[in-house]
């Protein structure tokens, strides 16, 4: 089946929002918006209701008199996404367990198998991708007007720091990364059979596992320092 051209708009919005999830665009990095506009051949304009867009879902920030940059990443923001993190996840997983349809489990299913083929073939960008896609359609299935906004902040962040601890490629990372796919699958298990409580308490579980991937990589075990003899 033929794929249906997409806009210039929406190339833009789709490539600005992959860049800045997998930290090609790092926090507090400015947009050239001279440059996106020749690349994707689009006026000022349209142009400026891209960012618009991206800045009220959290992606940019839009400054008076000095353009748009990417969302900063600061102390308080840091704090306050893993103060609320557990609530917001498992809050949109016990809806989506009520309010999923078949077609939208289908294509969780799709995102989830791109997931693991992430994992397979060993590229970061595309476990930070699709990671995020993954529990962004949860969010959809949810169909909360108060969560999804919270949810699709709380995923930007989640994901650029995702970008750091996805990287090493020692065992006990590996081992985690399966870990947190065999938990999707039991999510998209939960969600289809309506099971709220597993479903929510899935959530808890599968955050408790970033946090300590994100611990893993923040939290390295010191250096064994051998001091010599005092002359």
């Amino acid at each position: 089946m033929k794929q249906e051209a997409v806009s210039p708009k929406e190339a833009l919005y789709q490539d600005l929002k992959r860049s800045i999830l997998t930290l090609r665009r790092l926090p507090g990095s400015d947009i050239d918006e001279v440059r996106l506009a020749a690349e994707y051949g689009l006026s000022r304009t349209p142009l400026r209701e891209v960012l618009r867009k991206m800045a009220g879902e959290g992606y940019l920030e839009l400054r008076d008199n000095r353009g748009a940059q990417v969302s900063a990443m600061t102390h308080k923001t840091l704090r306050d996404f893993f103060l609320a993190a557990p609530m917001i996840y498992a809050a949109t997983l016990r809806l989506a367990a009520q309010n999923a349809t078949p077609e939208q489990i289908a294509t969780l299913k799709e995102v989830q198998r791109s997931f693991r083929a992430a994992i397979d073939n060993g590229s970061v960008e595309d476990r930070v991708f699709y990671n995020d896609r993954f529990h962004a359609l949860i969010g959809e299935l949810a169909n909360n007007i108060y969560l999804t906004p919270s949810l699709r902040r709380l995923l930007i962040d989640h994901a650029r720091i995702a970008g750091t601890f996805y990287r090493p490629r020692n065992e006990p990372m590996h081992k985690n990364l399966a870990v947190a796919a065999e938990q999707h699958d039991q999510m998209i298990e939960s969600i289809e059979t309506g099971d709220e409580d597993r479903a929510a308490q899935l959530a808890i579980d599968h955050w408790e596992l970033s946090r300590g991937m994100i611990e893993m990589f923040v939290t390295p075990k010191g250096l064994d320092v051998q001091l010599g003899e005092q002359v």
